[in-house]
């Protein structure tokens, strides 16, 4: 990082943001909040809360107010560019429609690039109360202390986590042909709603992979890190490194990926 910024700081200012962002959401969750439709389509179920508005607005106050320089991606507003090296991607409600629904499986998702390399990831539930992070090259945690994905190398005696994407009643790039191939190979899926939280559950071996499609950079990049630094393995579903700009990610503790890959491929 820059050498003005200190990493170990940075991270526990990213660390407080993400907490104090899913204090806001669980005041939301507990209340009443409106719930606004972001699909045009005919009973389009992508949607967005008050709660997802009010957690952005907050991140976007403390990160302009702290690093006024930063580039900063999120959900719920257009990118800010600045020419920075360095560029925040937010998800300030992760599984809005669970949230929506009184589900609770949700997060606060946070990550810092420079130069196009994520520097540091934060995904926070505030149900849980769990905290998992990871800084480049300092592995993973969870709540203080170091997590590792699992060392199964036999998928079918693996749970796997998946989604679907919000236009899977419309397009036939819907994930069905894989979940279906895949739940023949595997002990079992999970399908929780959150992508940044299946990933940070792989990273602490509750999954031991995870594979979704048509994803937007907020729902994967703090995961990914956070996966990489435990030990595993991420890429695209074609097998190719992953990039902030790819659509679809396989992420696994590494035994299984190839397997994975070859069972998702076998379908297209």
């Amino acid at each position: 990082m820059d050498s003005t910024i200190n990493p170990t700081e940075i991270l526990e200012f990213t660390k407080e943001l993400a907490s104090e962002a899913g204090s806001i959401i669980i005041s939301y969750f507990q209340g009443q909040f409106g719930v606004e439709s972001k699909d045009s389509a005919p009973n389009g179920i992508d949607i967005v809360t008050d709660a997802d508005k009010a957690s952005e607005r907050f991140i976007l106050s403390q990160i302009r107010k702290s690093f006024p320089s930063h580039d900063i991606m999120t959900e719920e507003t257009s990118l800010e560019r600045s020419g920075s090296r360095f560029l925040w991607i937010v998800d300030p409600l992760d599984g809005t429609v669970n949230f929506s629904h009184s589900y609770p499986q949700f997060c606060v998702s946070i990550a810092l690039m420079e130069h196009g390399a994520i520097k540091l990831g934060v995904v926070f539930d505030p149900v849980r109360q769990e905290m998992f992070w990871a800084s480049d090259g300092e592995g993973a945690y969870l709540n203080g202390s170091p997590v590792h994905v699992t060392q199964s190398g036999n998928l079918y005696r693996c749970i796997v986590g998946t989604g679907f994407p919000y236009d899977k009643a419309r397009s036939m790039t819907n994930n069905l042909r894989e979940f279906c191939a895949v739940t023949l190979k595997t002990q079992g899926i999970r399908r929780s709603g959150s992508a940044a939280l299946d990933l940070a559950w792989v990273t602490c071996g509750r999954l031991d992979g995870f594979w979704e499609l048509k994803l937007k950079p907020w729902d994967f990049a703090a995961g990914m890190l956070l996966v990489q630094e435990a030990g595993g393995k991420v890429t695209n579903r074609r097998g190719r490194k992953m990039k902030i700009s790819s659509q679809s990610i396989v992420a696994t503790n590494s035994f299984i990926h190839s397997e994975l890959l070859d069972i998702l491929s076998s379908v297209e």
